[in-house]
């Protein structure tokens, strides 16, 4: 692949994944570290590409938060998560859920529901599914989270603890096979566990890069939800752990 061409294709992967490191350019290119470096010079030189720590992205992103990145990282997958459970909600039922970004792809997918009642600590979900469809939505208070728009704290769990749902649904970051259920954060970590009790339905969705991670604090064990939604067969040891605890799993299929 020539100099300008190699130019055309990273701006192409940038477009498509916002970030790129350095290395993956390398490989997905099929050149050294260093001729990928030479290739990323000009283009950062004049202002067509941002560049990180053994990253390159694109200008756009530099004022984009977090949350709006992270939506972009497995998205398919988490679409075919969300396409699959709003299939298994009916219009006039009740739904919780917490802030995510694959909480965020299902509220998307309820569209076009009807009547639905909706509790969440999203500002994304909530403006997502409110005033549309005769849907009814509660936003949990408490001061928002500049990256994710939601909240959190004692009043945000107090909120939704005066609700019970048909649906409760948690997105999560880590799903171990002796850990259980994890997240990074512990505020989020508490409001989850505390969605995952309102439900008549408990209800976890996760894509499959969350399968063997360690997070800092534990939402629950596998016996603390009904269902696990994701994207792909987990390892071995995760889904003896579901099974055991009498979790049913689900698979979107593509």
């Amino acid at each position: 692949m020539i100099h300008s061409k190699r130019h055309g294709e990273i701006l192409r992967l940038l477009k498509e994944e916002g970030t790129v490191t350095i290395a993956s350019l390398a490989d997905r290119l099929g050149v050294s570290l260093e001729t990928v470096r030479r290739d990323v010079k000009p283009l950062t030189g004049n202002g067509s590409v941002l560049k990180m720590h053994g990253a390159i992205g694109l200008p756009s992103m530099a004022g984009e938060a977090p949350f709006e990145r992270r939506m972009r990282d497995n998205a398919e997958a988490k679409r075919l998560i969300a396409r699959m459970v709003a299939a298994t909600i009916r219009d006039g039922e009740s739904v919780m859920l917490d802030t995510g970004t694959t909480t965020s792809f299902l509220a998307r997918e309820l569209l076009g529901h009807r009547r639905l009642t909706v509790v969440t600590n999203s500002s994304d979900i909530a403006r997502t599914l409110a005033t549309v469809n005769g849907n009814k939505v509660y936003m949990a208070g408490g001061e928002l989270r500049s990256d994710s728009g939601a909240a959190f704290g004692a009043s945000a769990i107090d909120f939704v603890s005066r609700f019970s749902v048909s649906h409760a649904v948690i997105s999560i970051g880590a799903v171990d096979a002796a850990a259980g259920l994890a997240d990074y954060d512990l505020e989020e970590a508490e409001f989850a566990r505390m969605v995952l009790s309102r439900g008549q339905r408990s209800l976890v969705i996760t894509d499959h890069t969350k399968f063997g991670r360690q997070g800092l604090v534990q939402v629950c064990g596998f016996d603390g939800f009904s269902e696990l939604a994701t994207d792909q067969p987990p390892p071995r040891d995760i889904a003896a752990a579901l099974a055991g605890a009498g979790a049913r799993l689900s698979i979107a299929a593509a």
